[in-house]
């Protein structure tokens, strides 16, 4: 999902480093932990409501501020990488994501705001990072495997961030303050453990032609000249955006509030079944990416998929269910919104081969910024349509508000019908 810096073969990548091992699962471990920071306000958000006397937009527009740094970060993590190498770059978006959990654990809005800033800033180099060490330690044969199990971390990590940490809060009795310094706390010693294990960079003579060419700054704007000045680029990011916006607004900051507040479900068992859409994920984005690859389409499947996370929307908003059926819906939902996915690959086949890492940190920036620019819409669309009801959220109020995630769902497939083609079975035609 990230910007993926190119590496460099080497001939020590053709067996397996123990150490190599560890660094890409502590890497992984990472990724694991900022999708929990990322999801883990969805189960807390009365708690966080009666801390900062916030309203319902207001608490919307502080859980999409993450977004805010996330987007544009995410454009530059594989050059800073590229750069200064993993042993401390990652280390420090890790120790910005842990003093952004302190902040946040803080109880102050300021400081709240500034920690999700932070927090989304260093998440940037979670993914994109992990992937870098696999490219500089694990076996070449190994690499495609290793960041499908990197993405299955970070889906996990939301999964957790809402059944587990709601388990925590609100069985266990941990305070929601303490659950944040805590976090902030691990998130310090993985930094310490990742600066101790990973190694150091070996530099290219700096007098190297490709040394400075790989190392421009310049160079790297050049690129996503390229990307951006592709119609299609935009095409793939909107197509993408607009399906992802179920999973990061629906579900991870509004779907435990809609099932408990809205429907009245215990509140465990709704971070329960909310959970269900991350966990989701880790099924459908191999799933459907190995149905595309297998019949050489991308359309149908983005499509099809489409289609599925519409009627499973519809189903979870408009029509009546029982605990059962509401684990099936978020369960099909998650696994069909893995066709977000897929733009993910039109973009990097409809631009030149010289551009693909750029692509997906292209990707990221416009997929991520539209969830923070509709974050706080969403919390005023709420706001707006509780208040005849004295402000007290119902299931109509979240029925009414979420319903333009369903027309986004239409407006996704419409805007497919008009993306190149790129899938194998054309190309060889």
């Amino acid at each position: 999902m990230n910007q993926v810096p190119a590496a460099a073969p080497s001939a020590s990548r053709s067996t397996v480093n123990i150490v190599g091992v560890a660094a890409w699962l502590l890497c992984a471990l990472f990724y694991f932990y900022q999708y929990v920071l990322r999801s883990a306000p969805s189960v807390m958000v009365p708690e966080l409501t009666g801390a900062f006397g916030l309203t319902t937009l207001g608490i919307s527009s502080l859980l999409g501020m993450y977004y805010y740094t996330y987007s544009p970060v995410s454009l530059v993590a594989g050059a800073v990488l590229d750069r200064y190498g993993a042993k401390y770059s990652i280390p420090v978006g890790i120790v910005m994501v842990a003093c952004g959990a302190l902040l946040f654990g803080s109880g102050n809005h300021l400081y709240a705001s500034i920690g999700r800033l932070l927090q989304g800033a260093g998440s940037a180099f979670g993914f994109v990072g992990a992937v870098f060490v696999a490219t500089k330690s694990l076996p070449a044969r190994n690499l495609a495997l290793a960041v499908g199990a990197t993405q299955m971390f970070g889906m996990a990590g939301g999964s957790a961030g809402q059944a587990t940490v709601n388990n925590l809060i609100h069985v266990r009795g941990i305070d929601w303050q303490l659950f944040w310094m805590l976090a902030g706390g691990a998130g310090m010693i993985l930094a310490l453990v990742l600066v101790l294990l990973l190694p150091k960079e070996k530099k290219e003579h700096p007098d190297s032609g490709a040394a400075v060419g790989r190392r421009s700054i310049l160079s790297i704007f050049a690129t996503y000249k390229v990307v951006f000045s592709n119609p299609q680029s935009y095409l793939c990011g909107l197509c993408a955006g607009l399906l992802f916006l179920p999973t990061t607004i629906g579900d991870m900051i509004w779907g435990v509030s809609y099932l408990s507040q809205g429907l009245h479900y215990d509140p465990l068992q709704a971070a329960k079944i909310a959970s269900m859409v991350p966990l989701g994920w880790v099924i459908g984005c191999p799933l459907l990416g190995y149905l595309s690859d297998r019949i050489g389409r991308r359309k149908p499947v983005l499509i099809g998929g489409a289609m599925v996370m519409l009627v499973a929307l519809v189903f979870a908003l408009y029509v009546d269910q029982d605990i059962i059926s509401g684990y099936a819906i978020a369960l099909t939902l998650g696994i069909a919104s893995g066709a977000a996915m897929i733009p993910y690959s039109i973009i990097k086949e409809v631009n030149p081969d010289d551009v693909k890492g750029s692509t997906a940190g292209a990707m990221n920036f416009l997929v991520f910024m539209m969830t923070a620019q509709l974050s706080p819409v969403f919390g005023y669309l709420l706001m707006h349509v509780s208040e005849h009801h004295g402000g007290k959220l119902a299931a109509s109020d979240f029925e009414a508000a979420l319903m333009p995630l369903v027309f986004g769902v239409v407006l996704a497939m419409i805007i497919a019908c008009f993306m190149e083609e790129t899938g194998s079975a054309k190309k060889v035609k």
